[in-house]
């Protein structure tokens, strides 16, 4: 039978005490790895729009669309690194191939810091009499960020599986989903805070030789820790395959006579007894047997004619995941827009901190990672203990994405207001058409709308991961928490896009903001978002979780 099997390499003479508690003994090693990958991956991304515009002299709007490409890139990619370990490599090569991309593209940006050659001569306000990049540098600058971006992508959301398949029990691969999320948002906030404060006022070449460290180490841990991993290897070729055999097969067969009897249908050893659901029941026939479709000894004569029933009922369950995980898309562009938008608003206001310290713009990101941080700390300690102990009531999944799409839709309001003022405070100061003018209204203004984008985060974040895992084919876990960061991926192209189509259509965004209408880019967000928002309303109402018995203390979904 031609079917994917994972199984579990582990040592025959490992002592039962080891397993059991391997997750434990891994879990410092695994966390420890995410700590350096995060370090790194923070101090070089968080302040790309700043190193673009004053050493490559790129337009402001410009430089947010190379950022919007390369967070589209380091999110897009972790699927690519979930179908290569759910059907080739295994995650733990996966991870550490991807270290090694991803310190090698830090490298890369660390010569172009340090040899002139590689960018144009100073500007610093990417003016038009600024000297442009040549092609040569151009070609430099994106193979860097190439790399970089591809190795941030495979090691990300590769870890989240291969932490969790380390426990047994759906609440520790729970609680160890929670701080693999904190320690990503904690490790990427002290990165955007002391590695971008190296960049501004030391040198570009420091913070990205102290994030190429940082990668090294995590790497170096990551390595640390093989002989005590639980490993898992795909054998019988990609699960991908076999999802592709069942349209093949149930297409062939389409006519064909379904029975309702278990025993008219091909089974493995999983499903000796499973009768395939009512739900999309033209797949069905893709496990229907029909004559020839099994040799004497029972085994399937051809699998693109004849799957199994767990096969079948594994695409089911991805098509009825698909409009839940559409929803993704618009909360996602929503938080782009403000990721994109919010290092332009900074350079435009009074960052200072007394007479002699200035934030950097580029490090105002760390309050919404220190949010996500606070709000992941208190779901996790007070208010699921509360609710468990006092209403017999825990948050699912799902409730916790809905949460965070309301505070989503709040967050693009309070940007709205606050963008508004900031422009009513540069036109009574005469502002407007004065490139370099800094608007007399504090950075702090922005703290409000960044506290609601990070508790929100601080929900639906950790709501879409662990949703995902439990609900995806046992086949496809390394790629099921990399299907969130696949809808955050094309948020950030679909960010540019709108991007592109407010600039075209609207006055919006100039490239000096101070002269454009950056409220009605959030209203419209705002607008967007509400819309999707009852969307995700509906169909998470339809929705029915494949394991009633492993959701939080068996509390219905409705």
């Amino acid at each position: 039978m031609e079917n994917s099997v994972i199984h579990v390499d582990e040592v025959a003479m490992q002592s039962s005490s080891t397993r059991k508690n391997g997750g434990w003994i891994t879990f410092p090693f695994i966390i420890a790895t995410m700590a350096g990958l995060s370090l790194a991956a923070g101090g070089w991304t968080s302040n790309l729009i700043v190193f673009l515009i004053n050493e490559y002299n790129m337009k402001s709007i410009a430089a947010a669309k190379v950022f919007n490409v390369v967070d589209g890139l380091t999110t897009i990619f972790p699927i690519v690194g979930g179908i290569i370990a759910d059907s080739y490599l295994g995650c733990f090569t996966v991870i550490w191939i991807s270290s090694l991309i991803s310190a090698l593209g830090i490298f890369f940006l660390l010569l172009t810091a340090v040899i002139d050659a590689l960018r144009p001569l100073a500007c610093g306000d990417g003016s038009s009499l600024c000297t442009s990049p040549t092609t040569n540098q151009y070609v430099f600058l994106y193979v860097a960020l190439a790399l970089a971006s591809i190795g941030v992508g495979g090691t990300r959301f590769t870890v989240a599986p291969m932490g969790a398949y380390q426990f047994d029990k759906l609440k520790h691969q729970t609680m160890f989903f929670d701080w693999y999320i904190f320690i990503f948002h904690l490790c990427w906030a002290l990165s955007t805070a002391f590695i971008v404060y190296v960049e501004d006022n030391i040198s570009w070449a420091w913070g990205f030789g102290i994030s190429m460290a940082c990668n090294i180490l995590g790497l170096a841990i990551f390595l640390a820790g093989k002989r005590f991993y639980r490993h898992v290897k795909v054998q019988g070729g990609s699960p991908f395959v076999n999802l592709a055999r069942v349209v093949v097969a149930a297409t062939q067969k389409w006519r064909a006579p379904l029975s309702e009897q278990t025993q008219h249908y091909y089974h493995d050893h999983l499903t000796t007894s499973q009768i395939p659901t009512k739900s999309f029941k033209f797949l069905n026939c893709a496990a229907f047997i029909t004559e020839g479709d099994t040799k004497p000894d029972g085994s399937i004569s051809n699998p693109w004619r004849l799957c199994t029933v767990q096969q079948v009922e594994d695409l089911k369950s991805l098509i009825k995941l698909f409009p839940l995980w559409a929803s993704g898309l618009l909360i996602s562009t929503q938080l782009v827009m403000q990721l994109s938008l919010l290092t332009l608003q900074a350079l435009k206001m009074n960052r200072h901190i007394g007479p002699h310290f200035e934030i950097p713009a580029g490090s105002m990101l760390v309050f919404i990672l220190l949010f996500t941080c606070i709000a992941i700390s208190i779901i996790d300690r007070m208010l699921n203990p509360f609710l468990a102990k006092y209403t017999k009531f825990t948050l699912t999944p799902l409730q916790r994405v809905g949460i965070g799409h309301a505070l989503t839709i709040a967050c693009m309001a309070v940007s709205a207001l606050v963008e508004s003022r900031r422009l009513r405070v540069a036109k009574s100061h005469h502002l407007q058409g004065q490139k370099d003018a800094i608007v007399p209204m504090s950075v702090f203004w922005l703290l409000p709308q960044l506290a609601l984008n990070g508790i929100g985060e601080g929900f639906h974040f950790p709501g879409h991961i662990a949703f995902y895992y439990q609900e995806f084919p046992t086949s496809l876990k390394n790629t099921s928490t990399a299907m969130v960061s696949l809808f955050i991926g094309i948020a950030f192209y679909l960010g540019n896009v709108l991007i592109d189509v407010v600039q075209r259509e609207t006055g919006w965004l100039p490239d000096n903001i101070n002269d454009g209408r950056m409220d009605n880019v959030f209203w419209l967000c705002c607008t967007l978002g509400s819309v999707n928002f009852i969307y995700f309303l509906v169909v998470a109402f339809f929705y029915k979780y494949k394991n009633m018995e492993n959701k939080p203390n068996n509390v219905p979904s409705k």
